[in-house]
């Protein structure tokens, strides 16, 4: 057998014998009220579950346009969803008049 990726039993002794003297480390819960949620602004309600909010995250600004559900009484953002950069954001915008175009031309 090959001892690549395989521990050698004296390592495994060694490790069995650390822990029986350190307690393992713990992992400490995020708080709810985290700062990234201050940030929010939103800016309107599509419908029921998605919103179109400006958030400012990691020192960027973003427009999320996301779904929403709803866990034990909290409203948590969903995966379906895009945010879009500020210049991603200029680009939709200055495009809007084509988007118009093309669903007067389909309806």
């Amino acid at each position: 057998m090959s001892s690549k990726g395989k521990r050698k039993d004296e390592d495994v002794r060694a490790s069995d014998d650390e822990s029986e003297t350190h307690a393992p480390a713990k992992k400490v819960a995020k708080p709810t009220d985290s700062s990234d949620e201050s940030d929010d602004i939103v800016v309107c309600n599509i419908s029921k579950n998605r919103r179109v909010s400006v958030r400012n995250w990691n020192g960027r600004i973003w427009i999320d346009i996301r779904e929403f559900y709803v866990k034990d009484g909290k409203t948590l953002p969903g995966k379906k969803g895009i945010s879009l950069s500020v210049d991603q954001w200029n680009t939709l915008r200055n495009h809007a008049g084509d988007i118009d175009k093309a669903l007067s031309d389909l309806s």
